[in-house]
């Protein structure tokens, strides 16, 4: 970076910048804030469509940025005429973030933890930063669902930020996504090579952009190659398309599962009390009981791939069962929620694909035989590319043949869902489709009764986080909530 004049240096000089910003409307007092351009995006391989952040230079002043990051090209700009001096400029403001970020971690150069996958990063990112931690290791951890070429830097640069110093953390755990064929991950590694890496699933998401699920799978080996020479590649036994990464990588192998033998297993699994697994742990180091807080096979499955990475780090079967006792909820990942009218929700409103949603739906078959309905409200299904339809009426089928009670779908291709039950066997009466989530809560007010369970799953643009939010609006939580 250059100064956009050489009174900046010597303004800057001893000044602490308390963080760093990528979006004006966000910027705070003492931060570094970083304009974007459309062609910045285009170059990462971004996505969309987005707006050119220069514009908007003079707002992030207005709410106290210290100086700004800018393009070269754009120092004659009329509009930032009144800040020259306060710029820095470079060719590409996301190289300069990811530049910055990976200079940080070249000065701190302990242990980074990467984890993809096509669902449960971060889940598993959670669980691991939770063992980690529990165990005395100072955890850096990527802030909610910062994986990409802005969230991973940004996360990084958490270290320097509001008084914080690189030597305040043992190890950084990470989230590395994708979502187009522009070798996403590979870049992110480059940022912070990665010591230990995670492939949690390959799933048929983002086909829209990549295509076909073996291309996923090569996207998101890229994090197998990227680890460093002795490097260790926790892998997914059960799937095959995470297994057959093994050939990637020269170094240490470790792997975890429930269905094929693995180096860290889960065994004697018991799911009597719903939102709650017990099983047998079996890790290098020994086994013991474990408990966990959550609900569903998939999440077992992330803290098996969490207990891998604990054993990494020389943890005890004993050490990694204590601290996945204490594991708090996660937000709209299958969080329990339990209501004093007398019915639970399951809110997995994150978002959803096939195979989550089947994961989801068996999550309420083995648990729920309490429950005197099984309810699934499923949005539809984004990012699938050309088999859409198909893949959501096949889900829907699946659906049927797990004995759901009830079936709504909510917006567009959701309504194959239900064909997909309706040819799967399950009554007319019992399957309703909204056209979005504002009208299927509405219903689901007036519906939901006592001894009701209840999912609640759709891709992030459905928003059926609005019918969980209009839930609890209305109904108080079981020894939460207060009402007059």
């Amino acid at each position: 970076m250059n100064a956009s004049a050489s009174g900046l240096a010597e303004a800057l000089l001893g000044t602490e910048i308390k963080g760093f910003a990528i979006d004006s409307r966000a910027t705070r007092s003492g931060e570094l804030s970083f304009a974007m351009s459309p062609e910045d995006y285009a170059r990462a391989g971004f996505n969309g469509t987005f707006a050119d952040a220069h514009e908007f230079i003079p707002q992030a002043f207005e709410h106290g940025a210290l100086a700004a990051v800018a393009h070269a090209s754009r120092v004659d700009d009329e509009a930032l005429a009144d800040f020259r001096d306060r710029l820095l400029l470079v060719e590409d403001g996301i190289v300069a973030l990811q530049t910055l970020a990976h200079k940080v971690y070249e000065a701190w150069a302990r242990p980074v933890v990467a984890i993809t996958g096509s669902a449960g990063k971060t889940t598993a990112k959670e669980l691991t930063a939770h063992i980690l931690s529990t165990n005395g290791r100072r955890v850096l951890k990527s802030e909610r669902n910062y994986n990409n070429g802005l969230g991973l830097p940004l996360s990084v640069l958490q270290m320097v930020s509001e008084g914080h110093t690189p030597d305040e953390y043992d190890v950084a755990v990470l989230e590395m996504g994708m979502s187009s064929p522009t070798h996403e991950i590979e870049r992110l590694c480059r940022i912070t090579p990665p010591d230990i890496g995670v492939e949690l699933l390959v799933a048929p998401v983002h086909l829209e952009h990549l295509g076909t699920i073996e291309n996923i799978a090569a996207a998101k080996a890229e994090l197998v190659e990227g680890l460093k020479p002795k490097g260790t590649a926790v892998l997914n036994a059960d799937d095959e398309l995470v297994i057959a990464m093994r050939a990637k990588h020269a170094g240490a192998v470790l792997t975890f599962g429930i269905e094929n033998y693995a180096d860290v297993m889960a065994t004697e699994i018991e799911t009597g009390r719903f939102g709650r697994s017990r099983f047998l742990l079996h890790t290098p180091l020994g086994k013991t009981q474990a408990e966990l807080p959550l609900p569903g096979r998939h999440n077992l499955m992330n803290a098996l791939a969490a207990a891998s990475v604990a054993t990494c780090f020389a943890l005890g079967p004993d050490e990694i069962a204590s601290a996945l006792r204490s594991v708090p909820p996660a937000k709209m990942r299958g969080e329990v929620l339990d209501f004093a009218a007398g019915f639970e929700v399951i809110d997995d409103s994150y978002n959803s694909n096939p195979r989550s949603l089947v994961s989801m739906v068996r999550t309420v078959q083995e648990g729920g035989g309490h429950a005197s309905r099984r309810i699934v409200v499923a949005g539809e299904m984004l990012e699938l590319g050309a088999s859409a339809a198909e893949m959501h009426r096949e889900v829907g089928a699946e659906i049927a043949r797990r004995g759901i009670d009830v079936l709504w779908g909510v917006r567009g291709l959701a309504s194959e869902l239900l064909a997909g039950a309706r040819e799967g066997g399950m009554s007319e009466s019992d399957l309703r489709f909204f056209e979005d989530s504002e009208e299927a809560a509405a219903a689901l007010l007036d519906e939901i009764r006592e001894g009701d369970l209840v999912l609640i799953k759709g891709s992030r643009g459905v928003q059926t986080d609005q019918i969980v939010k209009l839930l609890r609006e209305r109904f108080p939580l079981v020894g939460v909530d207060e009402r007059e």
